[in-house]
């Protein structure tokens, strides 16, 4: 499963966690604004802006997870096993295929306005890459520096719901995740008081007790209230080393460690990796669960005029710095 968020300092930062129970082999790549996509329904797409992300490429096409344009939009896929319902090829509608998703927007939207008028028109269609890479069943955050959206495919049609929270995780839909935060209206990050009764004198029993009740399972419903909470609470100075760890403090509240959440006998869903995309300067923050040490690629150190893809390996293998 995975949990993607939104948060503004002086800049604009958007990221997700990846938690699966094994890796495609994922990169982090940047895909420029010449590289030719070419769309199953749609014909090619070049002279877009440019991409980073982290994606699995297959065949010289990435595959994108999530990614900043070079506008500063952002978009993540998490899975949304179950609901996601995609469509036939329908004539007079712009058909994209489920894993063209990412590309079609972040390479001809530079905000969420324009991102909603281009959906007015979409069909998302249930083509898949390949035999061996068959259509996942995902849902969508979009998110600028003003504005969120959530875009869900689903039997009954596409939703396009605005985001105020900024959060998306998984099951259920996000209007029911929104609507289920009302069962958290009474949290604080401050001391609780007693409003259990004026018969009982009831108090506070140590520090740190703000939060008191914010569950703290893995579900997704249990983590978007966490990450909403946490990301609505958080303090960050302006800088970008106080905004980027602060980032990482808010997702960090919702890994998940080996072992806590078994799918199969023996095997376990873990935070592969977590991103931190600054949407203002293009640069892609990434730890794995394996290297917490903060990882970066900035897009605007290469040639994003080129027409071929830049791909870097992810840094793994945990770097410990002894100071005797």
């Amino acid at each position: 499963m995975c949990t993607a968020a939104t948060y503004k300092t002086k800049d604009f930062y958007f990221g997700r966690t990846l938690d699966y129970e094994f890796s495609y082999g994922d990169e982090i790549t940047i895909t420029p604004r010449n590289y030719v996509f070419n769309f199953r329904h749609m014909g090619t797409l070049s002279g877009h802006y440019a991409i980073i992300g982290m994606a699995h490429v297959a065949g010289d096409y990435p595959l994108y997870y999530d990614g900043i344009n070079e506008k500063g939009l952002g978009m993540a896929g998490l899975n949304f096993v179950g609901n996601a319902v995609y469509n036939e090829v329908e004539e007079g509608k712009e058909n994209i295929a489920q894993f063209e998703f990412i590309p079609w927007i972040l390479g001809k939207c530079a905000t969420v306005k324009e991102t909603r008028a281009l959906l007015a028109n979409i069909n998302l269609v249930k083509t898949p890459f390949s035999e061996m890479l068959p259509c996942a069943q995902l849902h969508w955050i979009i998110a600028d520096k003003n504005e969120a959206i959530t875009v869900e495919a689903m039997a009954d049609g596409l939703h396009i719901w605005d985001n105020p929270a900024g959060v998306l995780t998984n099951n259920p839909p996000f209007n029911q995740q929104m609507f289920m935060l009302n069962n958290y209206m009474h949290l604080s990050a401050k001391q609780p008081e007693n409003h259990f009764s004026d018969q009982l004198e009831l108090k506070a029993y140590s520090r740190g007790m703000g939060a008191l009740g914010l569950p703290g399972d893995l579900s997704s419903a249990s983590r978007f209230a966490r990450v909403a909470f946490v990301r609505d609470h958080s303090v960050s100075g302006d800088t970008e080393a106080e905004s980027v760890s602060q980032f990482f403090h808010i997702l960090g509240s919702v890994d998940q460690q080996r072992g806590c959440c078994e799918v199969e006998p023996e095997k376990y869903e873990i935070t592969l990796y977590t991103s931190c995309c600054n949407g203002d300067k293009g640069i892609y923050y990434y730890t794995t669960y394996e290297n917490h040490q903060i990882s970066a690629v900035d897009m605007n150190h290469e040639d994003l005029d080129e027409n071929t893809l830049v791909r870097y390996p992810v840094l793994q293998g945990e770097k410990i710095h002894m100071q005797n």
